[in-house]
């Protein structure tokens, strides 16, 4: 089971007092973005939650503070969005951290 944070419902995606907020669509680029660093803490978690089978229905809660309930199709597609964006950073995005 995923540990739960502070989320926020509602129009905006918020996942906590602090973070950054969430797009529904993260950058598509071949280079590390600043919502990609302003993000890294949500990649690891979701590639964690990956790497332990967790349900996709629990991390879009949890992680992205979702309502996989109410909006099952937006919340698996920003799920997935954001997952592939957090295997690109772990694939390939990482080696640019690494440069600086």
């Amino acid at each position: 089971m995923i540990k739960d944070k502070a989320s926020a419902q509602g129009p905006a995606i918020a996942q906590g007092p602090k973070a950054a907020p969430l797009r529904k669509y993260p950058p598509v680029s071949a280079t590390v973005t600043d919502y990609d660093m302003a993000h890294h803490a949500t990649y690891l978690r979701l590639l964690d939650a990956e790497s332990d089978g967790a349900d996709w229905r629990e991390v879009a809660r949890v992680v992205l503070a979702l309502d996989p309930i109410s909006a099952p199709d937006t919340a698996k597609s920003i799920w997935e969005r954001h997952l592939a964006r957090a295997r690109w950073m772990k694939e390939q995005g990482y080696r640019q951290l690494l440069d600086k």
